[in-house]
């Protein structure tokens, strides 16, 4: 590491112990403002305004200083422009004031219980502490539950806080088929079923039946309680109700299932049955129309299937040949492989006629032996496999030939190699023919050599040496390389067997018809 980085290294570490020390340094200064204020309002020190709290006849006086209680709530900064030294606040107690002092003062508040809270949000509400307002609302809000949420709800008619007015109608939505009979969901106002239809509109759900058998209900209670009315003034009364409910609701947000339930209340809007009864004709003609869309998706699938089954029959033969060739195979143990080996030769008849000729491992790792095997035979596959896990070959149409003596090239335009697993890079198996011109030297037959693709010059671009367990791969000389790959680089050379002349075999078969 050189001086500069040490340099910055030690400018970092004193710039954040700088700013370490300046963040504890405002922690203090806060700690200690927050203790001033607190002295201040425990003191009697320049105290200049006095606040009497409960019982008229006989207050409680508490003291305290105009200017900070002018400058942090509006209500007293309203209150207190008037020439005077005290003010009456009877409808508070001594320990609500002495609560609410404190936040004025220095930001501390006291949640002690859910009554509590609820009167101290009354307190901020009345002292216009819009901060604080917010703040017990957020705590009442995580205090309701499904055992208090009536409670809250009932409470805050007086506070009219949104916040918790939505938790509970949320609360309210969630259980409401459970209490749809609790006798203090029949205690709502119009007005607060009104806001609770617009709030499950707002959250575009679905009334279900239930919600309709207890406005009913809720209906039916209000009617009973209008003593000294007849009946049919009654009746009138409720259809009025009916009406302006139902008048609220868009058609799409009933359950079109219940459709036929809702009839049962004769006292519905006429306008509003027939929307939904239009909407549930809509709705039918539309999965009508889907429903033979469907079907003629489904009849076209089946034509295309018909049209496919000889192919799939055909490959589903395949694949069971392919599976039984290598059923034995000590090499291709994944389909994948076959399936490549299948699509790369493009002969129907050789995967169907064609059988493993040899096994290095089975009949010995000898060339002579390999010959004896496979020469004369036609179509010849030879897969290799290395100690490293590479995979590769080569496929020759024309065949292996007998050489008492010498060499032979093999002209042969079908033939080609490929490498069928090759870790190196995650490259995927790739077919290789040959270049132009070089079809002459697709393979050559030596009685000392094994399996031999290329020209023999420089070992072909891989050939087994006369014991099978080793070779070279000098991969580029007659057969196409891949793109960006060049010729006698050790890219070139470690492509098929992970090197030119170090790799060992640890398997070589073959097949033919």
């Amino acid at each position: 590491m050189d001086n500069n980085d040490n340099n910055n290294q030690i400018e970092n570490a004193n710039e954040n112990e700088n700013e370490n020390e300046m963040k504890n340094l405002e922690k203090k200064v806060t700690k200690n403002l927050i203790k001033d204020y607190s002295n201040l309002l425990n003191g009697n020190s320049f105290k200049d305004f006095s606040i009497f709290v409960e019982n008229k006849s006989n207050p409680f006086e508490i003291k305290v200083h105009k200017s900070i209680l002018s400058s942090r709530s509006p209500f007293f900064n309203e209150s207190l422009r008037q020439e005077s030294l005290f003010i009456s606040l009877n409808q508070f107690n001594k320990k609500e004031m002495e609560s609410i002092l404190k936040y004025i003062y220095y930001g501390n508040i006291s949640f002690e219980n859910q009554e509590n809270l609820l009167q101290l949000l009354e307190i901020s509400i009345y002292f216009k502490l819009n901060l604080l307002k917010e703040i017990i609302q957020k705590k009442i809000s995580n205090s309701i539950n499904y055992s208090n949420f009536f409670q809250f709800f009932f409470q805050n008619r007086n506070l009219n806080s949104n916040e918790i007015e939505i938790k509970c109608f949320e609360l309210i939505n969630q259980n409401f088929s459970q209490i749809q009979n609790n006798e203090n969901l029949f205690n709502l106002t119009k007005e607060e079923i009104i806001k609770f239809i617009q709030f499950k509109q707002e959250k575009k759900e679905i009334f279900q039946f239930d919600f309709f058998q207890f406005l009913n209900n809720w209906i039916e209670k209000r009617n009973e309680r209008l003593k000294g009315k007849k009946e049919k003034e009654r009746e009138i009364e409720k259809k009025r109700l009916f009406h302006s409910f139902f008048s609220l609701f868009d058609k799409d947000s009933i359950s079109k299932q219940d459709f036929d339930k809702l009839k049962q209340f004769d006292i519905f809007p006429k306008s509003f049955l027939v929307n939904i009864q239009n909407k549930v004709i809509q709705e039918n003609q539309q999965m009508k129309i889907e429903i033979e869309d469907k079907n003629k998706e489904i009849e076209e699938k089946e034509k295309e299937i018909e049209k496919m089954k000889p192919i799939l029959d055909q490959y589903q033969k395949q694949m069971k040949e392919i599976d039984k060739i290598f059923s034995d195979s000590e090499i291709i143990k994944d389909i994948e492989y076959a399936k490549k080996l299948q699509e790369w030769i493009n002969d129907n008849d050789f995967f169907s006629k064609m059988k493993k000729g040899f096994s290095a491992k089975r009949d010995g790792f000898d060339s002579e032996n390999w010959h004896k095997a496979v020469d004369g035979k036609g179509k010849t596959l030879v897969i290799i496999k290395t100690e490293d896990n590479f995979i590769f070959g080569g496929f020759t149409q024309v065949g292996f030939k007998y050489v008492q003596s010498g060499g032979e090239y093999i002209n042969d335009s079908n033939a080609f190699i490929f490498s069928l697993r090759n870790d190196k890079g995650d490259r995927k198996p790739a077919k290789f023919t040959y270049k132009q011109g070089k079809e002459k030297y697709a393979i050559y037959s030596r009685l000392n050599r094994g399996p031999y693709f290329g020209n023999p010059t420089y070992f072909g671009d891989f050939s087994l040496k006369e014991k099978l367990q080793n070779g070279y791969s000098n991969f580029g000389l007659s057969y196409n390389l891949p793109n960006g790959i060049t010729y006698g680089t050790n890219e070139a050379k470690s492509y098929l067997a992970g090197s030119y002349n170090s790799w060992v075999v640890d398997e070589l078969e073959t097949y033919f018809i």
